[in-house]
């Protein structure tokens, strides 16, 4: 299937764009640009610096990707983003290349669906199949890991880390790390239990879910400091992938962790 690039697009020479794509009405693709396989920009994209946009990608209207980060430390240095193949990008969302002092990428995963006035800012890594709901906001250097609901108007703070089959509620605060597995909400966020419904929904066994209740029971109920709860629970189960996971999780944090 040869590219489809509408006649009021403007495309950089020095783009790179696959058979397959489709570039909508007045969109503008910069130098350095790739656009890969069965991707599909409806109409009024722009795409700038070092933007490599995976396979079967949707972009709509008025989304920008891979514009300067919004970092008064950027002096214009090469730095990027790398969008996974079947992410789906709504309007108006916003996603910045890196600045300096990390690895010099944004990262968004395969399959996450970013809705309307999403802000991803620079530095940011996205694993795969999260959900972005409207307006959510995630300040720079942000970590969200996979299988992610983040509600509308949820703002993260630079650094914080969710992560995965987290659930964190709209209109959210979010000044720590959230762990894996949980659901979280509030102004300045709290922990609110297992994100059961969650697990549930992607397969996870009543198993494996009742030993992550008692983990968190451990952790986040029971009158211990967060050393003596992690040894507990690594001591208690210790042939479980998913509290190794949450115990990882936990030891790796710089922020602090919600509770």
């Amino acid at each position: 299937m040869p590219k489809d690039i509408h006649k009021t697009a403007v495309v950089s020479p020095k783009a790179e764009i696959a058979e397959g794509v489709v570039i909508g009405p007045y969109c503008t693709i910069g130098e350095g640009a790739v656009i890969r396989k069965g991707a599909k920009l409806i109409s009024h994209v722009v795409v700038e610096g070092a933007t490599d946009i995976g396979e079967n990608c949707t972009i709509h209207p008025f989304a920008t990707v891979g514009l300067p980060p919004q970092d008064l430390k950027y002096k214009n240095e090469k730095t990027g983003v790398k969008i996974g193949k079947g992410t789906i990008v709504r309007e108006y969302t916003s996603i910045h290349r890196a600045s300096v002092g990390g690895d010099g990428l944004t990262v968004v995963g395969e399959n996450n669906f970013l809705m309307a006035y999403v802000h991803v800012a620079h530095d940011c890594k996205l694993g795969n199949s999260n959900i972005l709901a409207n307006a959510a906001t995630l300040a720079g250097h942000v970590v969200v890991e996979d299988f992610v609901f983040i509600g509308g108007l949820v703002a993260v703070h630079q650094n914080s880390r969710i992560g995965s089959y987290a659930m964190v509620g709209g209109f959210s605060g979010i000044a720590q790390d959230i762990p894996p597995y949980t659901m979280a909400s509030g102004p300045r966020a709290k922990l609110y239990g297992l994100n059961v419904i969650g697990l549930k929904r992607h397969g996870f066994p009543d198993g494996t879910v009742n030993v992550l209740k008692k983990a968190y029971k451990i952790l986040f109920r029971e009158k211990r400091t967060l050393n003596e709860a992690l040894k507990k629970i690594k001591s208690d189960f210790p042939d479980s992938a998913e509290i190794r996971k949450l115990v990882e999780f936990i030891e790796k944090n710089k922020r602090g962790i919600c509770r």
